[in-house]
């Protein structure tokens, strides 16, 4: 019999949620072939079997939310019959009755080391499932729920709350067990029961918090199924669901009436693991950087015209098209150059300078916002610009891209004219400290030489870090993008 396991999610994610199976118990699979495909909070991820041979079972349904390498399903190969996986998947139950497993640190994320254990939400001698939340760890970035890497008996806490620990250090160990997962269940109840109704004495994992208070939920509406009552992120959320699906109170539907032809025609829908990822992220970097936006306005004259004229001998030559992304890229490298801050990055005390552009290019798709980075973008052509952009752009529309293409960017570019945005002062994408807004090109009067002409304009917005980035530094990296733009020669005089 083979496992099939969650394979390597990426940098800082944790656990994912299986989305969809592809196959069912009974069919048959060959190597590679799809078997199902996890979300992710950044990517969509397909699963392939390992092996051909027979799905013998299903261990995570439609819908579980399982931790990296946690176990998906088994296949049976060759002569296996798939008849015999039941027997064999109580085999295992009883050969691990003694079995040790070490539940450790899980990956934390870039540049983070360490982490401080906050809650641990079972005891010793607890009954815990596979993928139960056993203890909650904080960073100095963010809060990261652990879970049990099997199903079985919690006999014994290396690292008690409060403890500093290393990444991939030892936490806990866990006894698997024949009854673990019949005896489950019954210990969610019992923590239930010890816990005070008000919960006032109970002190929450920071996780638990975070998500009582976006959600605007009350600690006495929330039932915690941790240690001693603690709340978790899967309570706040089952709180949460329970609330939707109750009926108003008949007292609120005077003050706030809604028709029934409206709430009929009304359409919930749970937010994707992307789209609450970006609003995180969003919402951190306000409350992050000291985040300010300086504009200016390029005349796009010069650029349009040098396009216009080699365009169709561009792409004849070098098989891609001519855009302004690439004038753009082009610039910003150039003036990143001269602003190094822009391009740097604050950890902790210390400010880190990059020698290289890894290019942010922020591309719209229909499951949200996603940030697919060019690499080494200062050392690169018009021609492999403008292709970079062109195949990660496709991608990304698919929802193809793995999570290292889009980590790493030391600068962003997003273009909000090609959706006919006028102005606008784009957010930063932690940890860089500056984004260069684009806008749509529009025709408008201006002054030049003394005479009113017609110039197609265009608004630029840098938001940047003022932590890192001064304002004279900002406005002059702005000035160098504009002159480059309505100058295109400079960029090849590296002026």
């Amino acid at each position: 019999m083979t496992e099939v396991r969650v394979p390597t999610l990426g940098e800082s994610v944790t656990e994912a949620t299986v989305a969809t199976w592809f196959k069912k118990p009974g069919d048959s699979v060959a190597v590679d072939e799809m078997l199902c495909e996890l979300e992710t909070d950044k990517v969509t991820v397909e699963v392939p079997s390992p092996v051909a041979g027979t799905l013998a079972d299903i261990v995570a349904n439609e819908g579980d939310t399982v931790g990296v390498d946690a176990l998906l399903a088994n296949i049976s190969e060759g002569g296996e019959a798939v008849a015999s996986a039941p027997a064999a998947a109580e085999a295992p139950k009883a050969e691990t009755t003694a079995a040790a497993i070490d539940v450790m640190v899980p990956t934390l994320g870039e540049s983070v080391t360490e982490a401080t254990v906050s809650t641990w939400f079972k005891k010793v001698g607890d009954t815990v499932a596979q993928d139960e939340m056993l203890c909650e760890l904080e960073t100095d970035k963010v809060s990261v729920e652990v879970p049990s890497p099997a199903a079985g008996v919690l006999t014994d806490i290396v690292a008690n709350e409060g403890d500093t620990v290393e990444a991939s250090a030892k936490l806990a160990v866990i006894s698997g067990g024949a009854g673990a997962s019949a005896a489950a269940p019954a210990a969610a109840p019992a923590a239930v029961a010890s816990a005070p109704a008000s919960g006032a004495d109970i002190k929450d994992g920071p996780a638990a918090e975070k998500a009582m208070a976006e959600a605007g939920v009350a600690r006495n509406a929330v039932t915690g199924t941790g240690r001693d009552g603690r709340a978790t992120k899967a309570d706040v959320a089952a709180a949460v669901a329970a609330a939707s699906a109750a009926p108003a109170p008949a007292a609120a539907a005077p003050r706030a009436p809604v028709p029934a032809d409206d709430a009929a025609r009304e359409e919930r829908v749970k937010m994707t693991k992307l789209r609450q990822t970006i609003a995180k992220r969003l919402k951190d970097s306000q409350n992050t950087a000291a985040m300010l936006t300086t504009y200016n306005e390029v005349d796009m004259t010069e650029t349009m015209a040098l396009r216009k004229q080699y365009k169709d001998l561009f792409e004849k030559k070098h098989g891609v098209r001519l855009g302004f992304m690439s004038f753009f890229t082009k610039a910003c490298c150039h003036a990143l150059k001269e602003v190094p801050e822009v391009n740097a990055e604050i950890d902790g005390t210390d400010i880190v300078y990059k020698n290289f552009v890894h290019m942010g290019i922020a591309a719209g798709t229909p499951q949200g916002l996603v940030v697919p980075v060019i690499r080494d973008a200062d050392s690169m052509s018009f021609a492999e610009i403008e292709g970079a952009i062109a195949e990660k752009g496709k991608r990304a529309r698919d929802g193809k891209l793995s999570m290292a293409e889009m980590q790493g960017g030391t600068f962003t570019i997003s273009n909000g004219g090609v959706y006919g945005s006028l102005m606008s002062s784009p957010i930063l994408n932690p940890p860089q400290s500056g984004i260069l807004g684009m806008h749509k090109i529009q025709d408008r009067p201006m002054v030049i030489n003394g005479e009113i002409k017609i110039r197609p304009m265009m608004y630029l917005a840098l938001s940047y870090d003022h932590r890192i980035v001064d304002g004279k530094g900002a406005v002059t990296f702005l000035v160098r993008v504009k002159e480059a733009l309505e100058d295109p020669r400079r960029l090849l005089m590296d002026l």
